[in-house]
């Protein structure tokens, strides 16, 4: 029987006016790959940092592996966030090196392993790197840990499609299969095929959790379609689109 990974009860989060999570009740099971889907500004990165520690809720609670965030938690995840953060003048020997530093789980022989079959020289410099590859060496180096959790944050948006598959292939055959995948994107289609179960997040409030046979099974269309049909944009007054 799995156990819950992650439980977050009523997690509320505010940028000044702006209600970024509202409510947010949430529980996720291990061993599976979960998609956290909606439009941008639905709150996903929000939620993302709250779990990984980098963000405290004004109002709620989260625990990931049993205890709120903290030392422990930060052991048990692994982070890809949706912007770079490697300095451009560290060479990919020396992340590698970092990472078996800093992370007991870190299988540098798989990172290694990956970096070789991606063609990336592992003494080159980040910023002799395409972006899409700089995205590829950040995601071999958090897909090479054998963490309890991975939070993906748009781990597709800025790569093409060729690219798109090798990152999916990369995540699907490459975590810790004890472990859970949490995917934040609003790119359905691209990774629909990978995922277990859904997540729609709508102005800061999930609107819908289920599982991916199950939404197939009882509407008789594809997450994509449900999603388009969940999150359809419609024009209003002034010529500008709102989300329904």
């Amino acid at each position: 029987m799995s156990e819950i990974l992650i439980q977050c009860q009523d997690l509320h989060k505010r940028y000044g006016r702006k209600e970024a999570l509202c409510g947010v009740n949430l529980r996720l099971e291990s061993g599976k790959i979960v998609g956290l889907l909606g439009p941008n500004g639905s709150g996903k990165t929000t939620l993302i940092k709250i779990l990984n520690g980098l963000l405290k809720p004004d109002q709620g609670m989260v625990t990931i592996d049993g205890e709120e965030p903290g030392i422990h938690t930060k052991s048990v995840i692994s982070y890809l966030p949706d912007k770079p953060y490697f300095a451009d003048w560290m060479k990919i020997t020396d992340l590698l090196e970092l990472f078996e530093d800093f992370y007991e789980d870190f299988d540098r022989a798989r990172a290694e392993k990956m970096c070789q079959e991606l063609g990336i020289d592992t003494k080159l410099k980040m910023k002799t790197l395409s972006k899409g590859n700089k995205e590829k060496v950040q995601l071999v180096l958090v897909m090479s840990r054998q963490a309890k959790l991975y939070l993906l944050d748009e781990p597709i948006a800025g790569v093409d499609p060729a690219a798109r598959d090798f990152i999916l292939s990369t995540i699907l055959n490459n975590y810790n299969p004890d472990g859970t995948v949490l995917i934040s994107t609003h790119l359905i289609a691209d990774v629909e095929r990978v995922l277990d179960e859904v997540v729609f997040l709508k102005d800061g409030q999930i609107v819908r959790q289920e599982q991916v046979d199950d939404i197939r099974e009882k509407e008789g269309m594809s997450v994509d379609e449900l999603f388009r049909q969940e999150f359809r944009a419609v024009p209003f007054e002034g010529g500008e689109w709102n989300v329904k």
